[in-house]
């Protein structure tokens, strides 16, 4: 997706919506939903009507009290590298929502990274 521009809590939470209604609509009712997104998590949970993404945090909480198992879950960006991948590709597509339709060989080494289990390893300063 390339939403063209805005923050990047915007984009965060319409890649959740739109991931949301995509998984609907594939007839899939027991999900993991995984962001890289602490702030995307905690607006969720706790934005009021005077937010300035509340309308896309009330999508989301629509979507969420349908009828099936969603559970919210923070990961780190480096746990879903083909997500990573996909999301750097939006920003050289036109403005809009893309379907990935062939698998193309940069794609197909992502996948085969994620499916093994090829871990990244991340730095946390503390």
């Amino acid at each position: 997706m390339n939403l063209g521009g805005g923050s990047i809590t915007s984009a965060e939470l319409a890649g959740i919506v739109h991931g949301l209604q995509l998984t609907w609509e594939a007839g899939i009712r027991k999900v993991i939903l995984q962001t890289d997104s602490t702030t995307a998590l905690s607006l969720i949970d706790s934005a009021t009507p005077h937010h300035s993404h509340y309308s896309q945090v009330a999508a989301i909480r629509r979507w969420l009290q349908r009828d099936w198992q969603v559970r919210p879950q923070h990961v780190y960006r480096e746990a879903n590298v083909v997500v990573d991948f996909l999301a750097n590709r939006g920003h050289s597509l036109s403005v809009g929502i893309h379907r990935v339709t062939a698998l193309d060989s940069s794609l197909a080494y992502w996948l085969y990274h994620d499916s093994i289990g090829v871990q990244t390893p991340r730095l946390i300063i503390v």
